[in-house]
């Protein structure tokens, strides 16, 4: 009982000082409801864990790193993204469901970097966690209500949290915003919501919100979207409520055309993806 209780407080400083001090997340990233499995990344950026920090910001989430098994089995189920994390045992790979050329080398499935010898190497993590279901998702409904983390009461600091959406092929996905009050920043620099018209966060990027002004509606160009949260070290505000629905595919006069909030204020506008 001694050992336990040693060993948990030499885990919860680590935490501590990986998930703060250096700037590592403790929220999911692509938190996959059925599978359990999410992918974290440090709050710095991308490839900035080694297999120690990894393995301690998962295990200081209440869950472990993912087994391989556990990663394909949510992949299985529609868990894509483009960013080679570490899994147990050290091995390194990221879940591809969509083929594409730039990410997976135009082929589905595990993209496999195996066990790495040198521990040290930078990646980002996959973890298993099925109990932690607040922060992100996957979502496949023909309708869903997003609520930001603790709503209706105050989000947290040093969060990031990914939504993603998956219908059917032939539909398209329209984004309605609830309720809206992220920090308030002229350049949206400190916390904020990003929307992307794909996969991931890497294209399509539609646009970035913050402030307390609701914005307009949003309608993909195709079946997938990408909501991702992310809030800095201090203040806070009350959240959101975002509900989505499905709607069939228009006419071919406005395909490729996405319906956006251009022309409010603390909007980004960005470059619109094509599926």
């Amino acid at each position: 009982m001694i050992a336990l209780i040693l060993f948990s407080a030499l885990l919860w400083d680590k935490a501590q000082a990986w998930g703060f001090k250096d700037g590592v997340l403790h929220n999911s990233i692509w938190l996959e409801r059925a599978a359990g499995v999410y992918h974290r990344e440090s709050r710095s950026g991308k490839y900035q864990l080694t297999y120690a920090e990894a393995k301690a910001v998962c295990e200081y989430e209440g869950g472990h790193l993912a087994t391989y098994q556990q990663l394909e089995a949510a992949r299985k189920i529609g868990f894509h993204v483009c960013a080679a994390g570490w899994m147990a045992k050290g091995r390194v790979g990221y879940p591809i469901v969509k083929a594409g050329a730039n990410c997976g080398f135009g082929k589905t499935g595990i993209v496999d970097y195996g066990i790495r010898l040198n521990r040290s190497e930078r990646w980002d993590a996959y973890c298993y966690n099925p109990n932690g279901k607040e922060c992100g998702g996957v979502f496949t409904d023909s309708k869903h209500v997003f609520k930001s983390p603790g709503y209706p009461n105050e989000y947290e600091n040093d969060q990031i949290c990914y939504w993603h959406i998956r219908v059917k092929y032939g539909q398209r996905i329209h984004l309605q915003f609830l309720e809206f009050d992220v920090e308030d920043d002229t350049a949206c620099m400190a916390d904020f919501l990003e929307i992307y018209d794909s996969y991931d966060d890497i294209n399509g990027f539609v646009g970035r919100f913050c402030g307390d002004e609701l914005p307009d509606d949003i309608i993909s160009t195709g079946n997938v979207m990408t909501l991702k949260f992310l809030t800095d070290a201090s203040v806070t505000a009350g959240g959101f409520q975002i509900r989505y629905i499905t709607m069939d595919m228009p006419s071919k006069s406005n395909d490729g055309k996405n319906t956006t909030s251009q022309g409010k204020p603390n909007f980004l506008s960005g470059k619109f993806g094509i599926m």
